[in-house]
């Protein structure tokens, strides 16, 4: 009887396989392929039920990968191994869609950004404020978590963005914050963020393309509700002593408005007419 129980495992592992190499993925239920990732690290035993109970208990796929280990193996049947197996795969997942940001160009808007952003930000604990430089091609040159903590002007201080901005030669940014609470609605304190930092980097020519706030499973765009080009048409009509005086008070200082300026009119080549 354990022989044969042994050897219908097998088939059905050879099926799973075999059903992967030739349709892939999309052709697996969630709970196929928490057992398909589960027989890597199993060698014998059938782990059908293991994978089912994982789906059950946690709750979604995601939640599965996501869960830390002690959590995993108080499931029956899941070990050390196969618990090494599920975390693997979302740190691998998270690396892959983070070096292909680095590798291509941000060309395909919102969406794109997202794909990399959510598995990095949406199950943090606090707020990150995240910040991807872009060359004139929209190539990401550069992406790092500038601040942690609630988003507020205590913290959010322009002059550092600023400062990073021309360190990296940027000549577009894109940037992002997480909502813990799973809802990415902004508040009014993340539009009037979103308009200082449009406003801030205009005076340098460094172009804002979006904000983006991860939530739960959706995100909110700043671009695809028309609000950045809003606040630049805002910022045309007047970008003159009340937008200087007011991104001053918050911490620019004049210094690196003229620093920018200089190094736009000297060193980097005009491309404005390249953004849209």
């Amino acid at each position: 009887m354990s022989g044969k129980s042994s050897s219908s495992g097998k088939g059905h592992r050879g099926r799973l396989r075999d059903k992967f190499l030739e349709k892939g993925l999309s052709a697996f239920r969630d709970d196929e392929i928490i057992e398909l990732l589960l027989t890597l690290g199993t060698p014998r035993r059938d782990c059908k039920q293991s994978a089912r109970e994982l789906l059950s208990r946690l709750g979604s796929l995601r939640k599965v990968f996501e869960a830390p280990t002690e959590v995993l193996t108080e499931i029956p049947g899941v070990g050390q191994k196969n618990a090494m197996a599920l975390r693997l795969i979302h740190e691998v997942a998270r690396r892959f869609l983070e070096t292909r940001l680095q590798e291509s160009t941000f060309l395909n808007g919102s969406a794109d950004v997202y794909d990399y952003l959510r598995h990095s930000m949406r199950d943090l604990d606090v707020e990150v404020f995240k910040v991807i430089y872009l060359d004139a091609r929209h190539a990401v040159m550069h992406a790092e978590d500038l601040f942690q903590g609630t988003m507020s002007y205590n913290v959010i201080y322009l002059r550092e963005l600023l400062r990073k901005a021309l360190n990296y030669n940027a000549a577009s940014l894109v940037v992002a914050h997480n909502h813990p609470s799973g809802d990415p609605t902004p508040s009014l304190e993340d539009k009037h963020l979103t308009r200082d930092i449009v406003f801030s980097t205009s005076l340098i020519e460094v172009r804002l393309l979006d904000h983006v706030i991860v939530g739960e499973d959706k995100f909110y765009s700043f671009a695809d509700r028309g609000l950045i080009e809003i606040y630049l048409r805002e910022f045309k009509r007047n970008p003159a002593m009340t937008y200087f005086r007011e991104v001053a008070e918050k911490g620019v200082g004049w210094d690196v408005m003229k620093r920018g300026g200089e190094q736009n009119n000297s060193t980097r080549p005009n491309t404005r007419k390249k953004i849209r």
